[in-house]
């Protein structure tokens, strides 16, 4: 396979080519947010290319934006030296929801596309049926969606896509709606496609948040940072398919790709360097909660590992993907809780004080860091600190964050610190009336 990359790199041109692409969504009158800032990559004939990053990097939108589905607000995207401005024959996308028409059959869904450029009925009824074929979905050509299972359903959604004959296949995480199980046997049955060429795919390109799956089946993985999305860096995985999960080298190609994930760039604002996070007030907050950051101190703080973990072990450990891994490091760091780098995740001593207090010693100790380093928070608790009722509405803090935000992240970082601010008893909320208090007036 490797060699099968390296001789259509040196004998064709980029099949995709990415050159300084930015991507603004407006929020509000005047208001723009940057989802994709600066976004330079190539992709060659030969590759299997995994973009990689949390939600809300813009890895879909980036897709979207090679697909042709929407249009870049400044930069330029070649396909095979072609401008894109809208979808193009020969690139083909899987979605991440199924996306069939629940009236029609699988053959009719498959039938779709070729229908769209006006093929004809017998040619398209024979195309389709190959392509089932094709899928391993051969005698269930008159069966409807409802009658199939989410696996059935994604692979009706990979015979649509190559039964146009797609030179590019873009899939937009198209294993994550599905069971363990099924995803593996769809990911093992799409590799054995690409090795055997039964269809003339030269390139696939996929986004994914699972660190796993991005190494078992990619041959280079661009990882993407967020707020806005952009290239951290990228990483070739030079492994042999089929890979082994137990392989000490693919523990190894995962290690390295945490490592990237969590080394601090030097334009990185977001880290001071060995003192946890510095955040301002319209930060991004993760969404993390009290019982599971404590968790994860608690299991670091456990004899057998010293304060110290790999982030893959943590991830083994908990059984957490990076969605929900990434959120409560991110916190732990802004609390000074822990401190990440290369890969590794450390806890500190105040992180150490928290975890081996009692409860009421424990929420004294958050309530502390929650006002010296979420500035949201401290915010919240002088505004009703100084209000003569110590009381003020939900609204008036939204309006504050919607500066920042969008409505919908606003609402859900609000809801976030007064959580966290309740267990602190730094202040008390009546979610029916929209008010929050002071938990304890002096």
């Amino acid at each position: 396979m490797e060699g099968r990359i390296q001789t259509e790199q040196a004998l064709s041109p980029p099949l995709i080519d990415l050159v300084h692409v930015k991507k603004r969504f407006k929020k509000g009158i005047g208001q723009e947010l940057l989802a994709l800032e600066d976004v330079n990559f190539r992709m060659y004939p030969g590759e299997i290319v995994a973009i990689l990053g949390k939600s809300g990097s813009g890895k879909s939108t980036l897709l979207r934006i090679i697909a042709g589905l929407i249009a870049p607000s400044e930069g330029t995207v070649l396909y095979r030296g072609k401008p894109v401005y809208e979808p193009m024959q020969g690139i083909s996308m899987v979605f991440q929801t199924f996306a069939l028409l629940p009236w029609l059959t699988v053959l009719q869904n498959v039938e779709l596309g070729l229908e769209a450029q006006g093929i004809d009925r017998e040619e398209r009824r024979a195309r389709a049926l190959k392509a089932i074929d094709t899928i391993g979905l051969d005698g269930f050509e008159t069966a409807y969606p409802k009658e199939l299972s989410g696996g059935m359903r994604q692979r009706v959604g990979f015979a649509r896509a190559l039964v146009v004959n797609p030179d590019l296949i873009l899939m937009d995480e198209p294993f994550s709606a599905l069971d363990v199980l099924t995803a593996d046997n769809l990911k093992s049955d799409l590799l054995d496609l690409w090795k055997t060429q039964k269809t003339g795919l030269h390139g696939i390109l996929f986004v994914t948040h699972n660190i796993e799956e991005a190494v078992l089946l990619a041959d280079r993985i661009i990882v993407l940072d967020s707020n806005p999305g952009c290239i951290r860096g990228e990483l070739k995985v030079t492994l042999p398919h089929p890979r082994n999960e137990l392989d000490p080298r693919f523990r190894n190609q995962i290690d390295r790709v945490y490592t990237l994930m969590t080394t601090q760039s030097q334009t990185d604002t977001n880290v001071s360097s060995g003192r946890g996070a510095s955040i301002d007030l319209g930060h991004r907050l993760p969404e993390a909660n009290v019982a599971e950051i404590t968790g994860l101190l608690e299991t670091l703080n456990a004899p057998e590992n010293s304060g110290k973990m790999d982030l893959p072990d943590v991830a083994d450990t908990l059984m957490l993907d990076i969605d929900e891994l990434f959120p409560l490091t991110e916190l732990l760091e802004i609390l000074h809780f822990a401190k990440v780098s290369k890969g590794d995740i450390t806890i500190t001593d105040e992180g150490k004080a928290f975890v081996e207090a009692d409860i009421l010693e424990r929420k004294k100790i958050f309530s502390r860091h929650l006002k010296d380093y979420v500035p949201l928070a401290r915010y919240i608790y002088d505004q009703l600190t100084h209000h003569p009722r110590h009381r003020a509405l939900e609204e008036h803090f939204l309006s504050l964050l919607e500066d920042y935000l969008t409505e919908k992240e606003a609402l859900r970082i609000l809801h976030n610190v007064i959580e966290w601010g309740r267990y602190a008893e730094l202040f008390a909320y009546d979610y029916n009336a929209g008010v929050l208090s002071l938990e304890n007036p002096n």
